[in-house]
């Protein structure tokens, strides 16, 4: 039976844990061939081999987003495994949790530009003039969190670059609006991942709030096992139809009666004000 990624070649970079992950995972049942990669060469090499022991043709390689030449290998890589790309997903992302921004050092700030933006952008110069010239090609940009505009309090740096994304990407498509390449956005919405865990950094003061994300969660998070579905379906954009658009996975009836039940919360004092 044909699945609708049979024999494509798919990229995803920040793709051995979370949301990367689960679009890897989704891709390969889809019949894709996925090429993964993280900062951390043990990450990498467990995702490959949990890939291939799921019967899919998976490789890897260790990339920091950050540097164009680790980019530039990816994609050589990539090409070397399966003699092409016909799909590249941008997720690799970091954030500095709930914090004011005042207390994030200059280090910090500048980390989360480079990885979450720069780092986008630098492999969009990247592959884009790579898929002109193979005749056509995906790029999917994952934005998140403050990627509609809005502003996100105690995520301001976070949502910052995500915005950047989002208006990067819309650009970029209407540079190359002439060409046999699809450049989209994608939005998987709040996913109940260990990027909220407990792990995740909390300024002094602000520790009521952060019952409030598994609120959110619980009330309109996306479902993790409905995001690797909605890159698919990104994935299967017919290069060149539809660049410029966002793909949203969370909507719909679930996001209304999710508000109701946000709406219930701050009634009910679940939802905690400051």
């Amino acid at each position: 039976m044909s699945q609708p990624l049979d024999g494509k070649v798919i990229v995803i970079t920040g793709s051995t844990r979370g949301i990367g992950r689960a679009m890897a995972e989704a891709c390969a049942a889809a019949g894709a061939r996925v090429v993964v990669s993280s900062r951390t060469a043990a990450a990498v090499d467990e995702t490959v081999a949990a890939l291939k022991r799921s019967g899919a043709e998976a490789s890897g390689l260790v990339c920091d987003v950050a540097r164009e030449g680790d980019l530039e290998a990816l994609l050589a890589h990539a090409i070397a495994s399966y003699g092409r790309v016909d799909v590249w997903v941008n997720n690799a992302g970091i954030s500095l949790g709930m914090r004011m921004h005042v207390e994030t050092s200059a280090e910090e700030i500048t980390a989360i530009a480079t990885t979450n933006l720069v780092g986008t952008m630098l492999a969009s110069r990247l592959i884009v003039p790579y898929f002109v010239r193979a005749g056509g090609g995906v790029l999917i940009n994952v934005s998140g969190r403050g990627g509609n505009g809005a502003g996100a309090a105690h995520t301001a740096a976070y949502a910052a670059t995500k915005a950047g994304v989002s208006v990067f990407t819309k650009s970029l498509a209407l540079e190359h609006k002439g060409d046999p390449v699809s450049i989209l956005v994608f939005m998987p919405g709040m996913v109940d991942t260990d990027f909220y865990g407990d792990s995740m950094v909390v300024s002094p003061g602000l520790e009521p709030l952060v019952g409030n994300i598994r609120v959110v969660l619980d009330a309109i998070g996306t479902p993790i096992e409905l995001v690797g579905p909605g890159l698919v379906a990104a994935a299967c954009t017919e290069p060149g139809a539809g660049t410029g658009r966002v793909h949203r996975v969370s909507g719909g009836m679930r996001q209304m009666l999710g508000g109701f039940r946000l709406m219930w919360a701050r009634v009910t004092g679940r939802m905690k004000s400051m």
